[in-house]
């Protein structure tokens, strides 16, 4: 990555009013206590413009932290520009270092950069962790998971307000600009001629999301922020039909020897997520989520009246019920 800069970062500009009133607007509204929020800074042009905003919107209401995961040798470079950006401002700005364990290193480096989020956060008695997830993102998102034939469940956007990773993790998270475009965070550093991080990833045509973004900017007729509210309102079924399915948990669902008994009188789309559940609490591999595709096969082969194994449970059909235990052990 490299860092590029639209002007002097010594004489900043005035930003746009009408944007700094609408993120203004935004905090008032997730955060009406007005209540100290720290702000998670990357060096990238979308958190770099969620900084200069804050800093115009709510002048001493919040704190900055940026991670250094070593995972790249350009990381602390990158944390020194957010660390220089916040000394010129006055702003508290903290470096949380952490080391990246084996295996999967960027789902690893998002939990240690979440986990360390999370306990800055409480350390500096702050209300939540804004992230710089905008209109576009959520677009994007949406558009490159319909690619796929995703169900609900994969076409959910985030939301403006929620908990990272609930219910496992306690941390607060609010999202100040996903009623913002990219270009609007664009013209805030153009105007603040403050240098950001600029990662080539973002250009190369060999990832889904660049090519969905070029395809996006391409069609002029689709309206990121309705898509991105589309997205929110599947976020909101989404809800709906996992109450719905701990309802139906209650009554179609029964402990059957080692494992469950599953009477599947539910719609399809609660079944799916019942056998999902069974599955992850039966699982040998509990850190193996299975995918949705993966249960929606075994779904399909158990309303035909067959059998299958999924993440080391057996399923089987008898009678009108499912039923679901551990694997036996294989014979060498």
């Amino acid at each position: 990555m490299t860092a590029t800069a639209a002007g002097s970062p010594a004489a900043d500009g005035p930003l746009p009013a009408d944007l700094v009133r609408r993120f203004a607007g935004t905090l008032e509204r997730l955060l009406p206590a007005g209540e100290p929020i720290g702000l998670a800074v990357s060096g990238g042009p979308d958190s770099m413009a969620m900084l200069l905003l804050a800093q115009a919107a709510v002048p001493g209401g919040f704190a900055v932290a940026t991670v250094d995961h070593g995972v790249r040798p350009e990381a602390a470079a990158e944390c020194a520009l957010v660390e220089r950006a916040c000394a010129e401002r006055a702003i508290a700005c903290d470096v949380l270092r952490v080391k990246v364990g084996p295996g999967n290193r960027q789902a690893a480096a998002r939990i240690a950069r979440y986990g360390a989020m999370r306990e800055w956060v409480e350390r500096r008695g702050l209300r939540a962790l804004a992230t710089a997830h905008h209109a576009d993102d959520q677009a994007e998102t949406l558009l490159m998971r319909l690619n796929r034939g995703s169900g609900i469940a994969g076409l959910v956007g985030v939301r403006e307000s929620g908990w990272l990773d609930p219910p496992a993790c306690t941390l607060p998270l609010v999202r100040p600009l996903l009623g913002f475009r990219r270009a609007e965070l664009a013209l805030v550093i153009a105007a603040a001629g403050v240098p950001v991080v600029h990662d080539p990833s973002n250009d190369d045509a060999r990832f889904d999301r660049v090519r969905i973004r070029t395809a996006l900017a391409a069609a002029d007729w689709l309206d990121p922020l309705a898509m991105a509210a589309s997205a929110s309102h599947l976020a909101e079924a989404d809800e709906a039909l996992a109450e719905f399915a701990v309802l139906l948990w209650e009554r179609c669902v029964s402990p059957e020897g080692e494992g469950f008994a599953f009477k599947p009188l539910a719609p399809r789309l609660i079944r799916l997520r019942i056998v999902e559940r069974i599955i992850r609490e039966l699982a040998k591999e509990p850190r193996r989520v299975p995918r949705g595709g993966e249960v929606a096969h075994l779904v399909d082969r158990l309303e035909r009246g067959e059998g299958g194994t999924l993440g080391g449970v057996l399923a089987t059909v008898r009678g009108e019920r499912w039923l679901f235990a551990p694997e036996p052990p294989r014979r060498a």
